[in-house]
């Protein structure tokens, strides 16, 4: 039963989400840019999407971080380690959810977060603006 679980827990990681910008199997990517060169030895992303998740006006999810006057750096870095997380990490697996729409078939939900971090990217936002309530629809 033993192996049984440490199996099926193991299936869960090296895996790659089903999303627009996923490769179909997590690999080696030696360029990957900025934050995202954490993931660079085993990856979901491709050196151009890591690059992507740095530019304010990124063609990834066609948003701008700037859209609503422009959003500090101490700030701004928390979003783009989001992305490459979202973007780069092969062990997802655990919060991967299925998801119905025309740009990706799975989605993470309920992923973890430290309370440290959750603290320190409070404080380094608490002072930014946004102009949308709901980043996810309804944009223009």
């Amino acid at each position: 039963a033993t192996a049984a679980a440490a199996a099926a827990q193991d299936s869960l990681l090296n895996i790659c989400m089903d999303a627009k910008h996923h490769k179909t199997e997590p690999g080696p990517e030696g360029q990957l840019y900025g934050q995202c060169a954490l993931w660079k030895e085993n990856a979901c992303c491709t050196a151009n999407t890591s690059l992507e998740a740095h530019r304010d006006q990124s063609y990834l999810y066609n948003f701008n971080w700037d859209h609503c006057g422009a959003m500090p750096e101490k700030c701004k870095r928390h979003f783009i380690q989001d992305t490459c997380f979202y973007e780069c990490s092969p062990n997802l697996g655990p919060w991967i959810d299925q998801s119905d729409t025309s740009w990706r078939k799975e989605r993470i939900l309920h992923v973890p977060l430290c309370r440290e971090d959750c603290e320190q990217w409070w404080e380094d936002c608490q002072d930014a603006v946004t102009c949308k309530v709901n980043w996810h629809k309804g944009w223009n």
